[in-house]
C-alpha cells in the first residue's frame, strides 16, 4: 500500500497535467478585439439540431481572449457578442484560429488567420457585408425621398423615377450576390462552408430559393455525400433535402 501511493499520486497528477494540456486535437479559437476590455463574447457549437452553449470569456484589458475545445466531429462555432453580431467558424481538429476586429461590430470588422474553411467563411461574409452596405444606402435614399415627397420638395413622378432606380440597384446586387454565392459552392464543393453559403439571405429574403432551384441543394449534398458521408451536419441536410423534394412534387 505504501508503494502504491505514491503511484496513485502521481497518476493523479499526470492525468490533470494531460487535462489541462488538451489534446494535439482541441481546436484553439483566440483573438484580440479592439474596445473589447472587460467585455464578454459567447461560444456556442452549432449542432444539426440547435445551438450548443460551451462558454463565456470575459476580455481581459487588452481585448484579448482564448478558448480551447475537444472538437466531437467536424462542426460550426458561433462567436457572438450579441444575438445579431456574430461570426460562424468551421475549424478543423487541431487547428488554431486568431480572430482580430471591433468588439462593438464584430460580424462587420473581423479577420482571421487560420484555418482553410473558416477562411472561406470569412471571405463569404466579407462579400456579404459589402453588399449589405450598399442596401442599406439603397433603403437610406428611398427614405430620404419619402421625406422629400411628403414635403412637397419632389413630385410623385421624380419620386416613381428615383424608386424604379433603387429597385433597378437593388436587382442587380441580388442578382450579383446570387451569383457569387453560387459560385462560391461550384469553387468548394464538398465543405460544409456551402451550407452557409446555401442559406446565405439577401434582405431577409432567401437568396437560393428550393422552389426555383432544387438543384442547387441537391448538388450541395452530392458534395457533402462524397466528402463527409458521416457527418451529423450532411445526414441532417440529407433528411431537409428530402423533405423538400416530397413538398415541392405534391
Amino acid at each position: 500500500m505504501k508503494r502504491l501511493l505514491p503511484f496513485l499520486v502521481l497518476s493523479s497528477y499526470l492525468l490533470l497535467l494531460l487535462q489541462s494540456c488538451g489534446s494535439k486535437d482541441d481546436i484553439i479559437i483566440e483573438g484580440t478585439l479592439e474596445n473589447g476590455a472587460g467585455k464578454v463574447i459567447f461560444i456556442e457549437e452549432m449542432t444539426p439540431e440547435a445551438r450548443l452553449f460551451l462558454d463565456s470569456i470575459t476580455l481581459d484589458k487588452k481585448g484579448h481572449f482564448s478558448f480551447r475545445y475537444a472538437m466531437p466531429y467536424k462542426t460550426f462555432y458561433n462567436v457572438h457578442v450579441s444575438d445579431q453580431d456574430y461570426i460562424v467558424l468551421l475549424p478543423d481538429m487541431g487547428e488554431k484560429i486568431t480572430l482580430t476586429g471591433v468588439y462593438d461590430s464584430l460580424s462587420r470588422s473581423y479577420h482571421l488567420q487560420g484555418g482553410h474553411d473558416s477562411q472561406l467563411l470569412w471571405q463569404l461574409q466579407d462579400y456579404t457585408n459589402g453588399c449589405n452596405r450598399e442596401l442599406r444606402g439603397l433603403v437610406a435614399l428611398d427614405e430620404s425621398n419619402c421625406q422629400l415627397l411628403d414635403a412637397g420638395k419632389i413630385s410623385q413622378q421624380e419620386f416613381d423615377e428615383a424608386h424604379n432606380h433603387t429597385d433597378s440597384i437593388y436587382l442587380s446586387i441580388f442578382t450579383q450576390q446570387q451569383k457569387y454565392v453560387v459560385g462560391f459552392i461550384e469553387d468548394n464543393l464538398g465543405s460544409l462552408a456551402t451550407l452557409i453559403a446555401l442559406y446565405k439571405p439577401f434582405n431577409n429574403h432567401p437568396l437560393i430559393d428550393p422552389e426555383n432551384s432544387f438543384e442547387i441543394y441537391d448538388y450541395v449534398l452530392e458534395g457533402l455525400e462524397e466528402a463527409l458521408p458521416e457527418n451529423p451536419h450532411t445526414l441532417n441536410f440529407k433528411n431537409e433535402v428530402e423533405r423538400l423534394r416530397y413538398h415541392y412534387a405534391r
